[in-house]
């Protein structure tokens, strides 16, 4: 048996589903809104590369690093965007959330501190983690604050980690949220999702 097994993760403005080719032409549709595929410091699939992007997913689930999900939006019915947890450590139960995109229209919704609050409870609550990792490049600064705004702490820099896609070699900023942090964590997710909004 995998660990972790497939879920279907279920708020008010998203559920989480496993990834399926079935997805692809409205996620192809989803990443056309913002066009974030082009962001050099990004690996975001472009239109014709989602198909390849989901079965690689998929063959990493077969491998069992990455559990690759389909992010469904409650309002509309449709995929709005791809997250995974990947770099999956069983027998140490630990992972990182990430591989994340949305179409523009949600980005700063709702929605997006949903999923993490989805994937973290299910994390922690359900497989027992001791820790869930986040990665990012040293300059995307708004995933950075995004992470950061989670309340995950920087655990360091791997300096000259990876290579992006144009050839540059990339700063990888690695955040983390133990265990013991969740309920802190939790409680102000809760509160970020709930807090009266003001027009």
């Amino acid at each position: 048996m995998s660990w972790p097994e497939s879920p279907v993760l279920q708020g008010a403005h998203a559920r989480l589903e496993l990834l399926s080719p079935e997805h692809c032409e409205d996620l192809q549709e989803a990443v056309r809104d913002g066009e974030a595929w082009r962001l050099w410091y990004t690996n975001v699939p472009a239109p014709d590369g989602m198909a390849a992007e989901i079965e690689r997913r998929l063959a990493l689930r077969q491998a069992g690093s990455m559990l690759p999900f389909a992010v469904i939006s409650m309002a509309s019915g449709k995929p709005v965007g791809m997250t995974t947890y990947m770099n999956i450590d069983a027998s140490n139960r630990r992972m990182e959330i990430g591989s994340t995109w949305y179409r523009n229209a949600v980005q700063r919704t709702p929605l997006n501190t949903e999923c993490k609050f989805l994937l973290l409870r299910h994390a922690f609550e359900t497989l027992d983690c001791i820790a869930v990792e986040f990665r990012t490049h040293v300059l995307n600064q708004q995933s950075r604050r995004g992470i950061e705004r989670l309340g995950a702490k920087l655990d360091g820099i791997l300096r000259s980690h990876s290579r992006a896609n144009d050839g540059t070699l990339r700063d990888t900023c690695v955040y983390s949220i133990i265990a013991s942090e969740w309920p802190a964590v939790r409680s102000h997710l809760t509160w970020q999702m709930t807090k009266p909004r003001h027009p």
